[in-house]
């Protein structure tokens, strides 16, 4: 297959700082749409793939996984998009079609294995498939999505990770007017869903550990705050809420959560993989047919629905704009959470 030398921002090793590289993309074929990369939302699944946190990256890596560009070359079996139209790519590149998830629109879900932007088996060139990190990329035309022509481009790039990630929970479990809504967490995924949850129509409440967070939550549309480590706010909003989205990204307890959930409540994690210490406690779920779940990404065509409403309603990220140099630096700050809400790579600094 013909390729074509682009220049990329990659890491060779674990304890490696991010620098430039060359990688090589496929040729456009049939179904391929090609994508000039004008932004690159930074996610913490960067840093973890980028130094090997979850075990499994192979080197060399190219993350990024919110992706915003203009379209470049189109396949000849091409019709969602044109040349010169405005494209986004998030988390994923392809998937089998023809598992029963495939075909319910659940590409994330994938039983035959989803093959993600970034360290995932490329079936093209062969060795891994490289993400946004660069100038261009290469993707089929299904996992490619429309961007509303009034959002801000560069804001936009974080909803096809942190937007998508806490839409398909908000959609699953139904939210709308009326639905009371708790956040756990203030992050790149937290601020997206009471944005999200906001724009349904919810009551939407964020718990924060520690005060301070008050007017960036109520500004972002929050209704209250709750501090979580006070006992008497937590009892006050004691069997309320119909959905809890779950935003912290490490280990922690979430057994005062769940007290917090109403009658047949949901707590949803979407933020953090592994083992819950302390041990969930199955009292209150039991007593109150409460449910602690997860939920991952969200399917293709639902994160053109999610585009969709957010330029109906006028949805992005906040967002800081930095240069593609500067992403080892911005990768410590992220750590320290120093970071409002969500850094994006202006991919014009990699091309100059």
């Amino acid at each position: 297959m013909e390729t074509t030398n682009v220049k990329a921002y990659g890491t060779v090793a674990a304890d490696a700082p991010l620098k430039q590289m060359d990688i090589q993309r496929r040729n456009a074929t049939a179904k391929d749409i090609e994508i000039d990369i004008l932004y690159c939302g930074v996610c913490h699944s960067d840093l973890h793939t980028a130094r090997n946190d979850w075990g499994f990256t192979t080197y060399p890596t190219v993350v990024g996984h919110e992706i915003v560009g203009k379209v470049t070359k189109v396949g000849s079996e091409v019709t969602k998009l044109k040349v010169g139209d405005f494209a986004a790519v998030g988390c994923l590149v392809g998937s089998c079609h023809t598992c029963d998830n495939c075909k319910h629109d659940l590409e994330q879900y994938c039983t035959n294995g989803w093959i993600g932007t970034y360290n995932s088996p490329d079936k093209y060139l062969g060795g891994m498939t490289y993400g946004g990190y660069s100038e261009k990329i290469v993707v089929e035309e299904h996992f490619v999505l429309k961007v509303p022509a009034n959002l801000d481009l560069a804001a936009t790039a974080p909803l096809l990770c942190a937007g998508i990630t806490t839409w398909s929970p908000l959609r699953h479990w139904k939210v709308g007017k009326g639905s009371k809504i708790a956040v756990v967490g203030l992050g790149g995924l937290g601020h997206m869903a009471i944005k999200l949850a906001k724009g349904l129509g919810a009551e939407v409440t964020l718990f924060s550990r520690t005060p301070g967070k008050e007017k960036d939550a109520l500004d972002l549309g929050a209704d209250s705050v709750i501090i979580s480590t006070e006992d008497a706010q937590m009892s006050a909003v004691g069997g309320k809420f119909d959905l809890i989205i779950d935003t912290v990204p490490y280990v922690h307890d979430v057994n005062p959560y769940v007290g917090t959930l109403n009658t047949s409540g949901t707590l949803v994690i979407v933020g953090y993989l592994g083992g819950l210490e302390p041990f969930l406690n199955t009292v209150p779920m039991i007593m109150g047919r409460k449910s602690v779940a997860g939920s991952l990404i969200g399917g293709i065509a639902e994160t053109q629905e999610m585009l969709d409403f957010c330029g109906k309603h006028n949805i992005v990220s906040e967002i800081e704009l930095i240069k593609m140099q500067d992403i080892n630096e911005a990768y410590e700050r992220m750590i320290k959470s120093d970071v409002r809400y969500r850094f994006v790579i202006d991919m014009a600094s990699l091309k100059g």
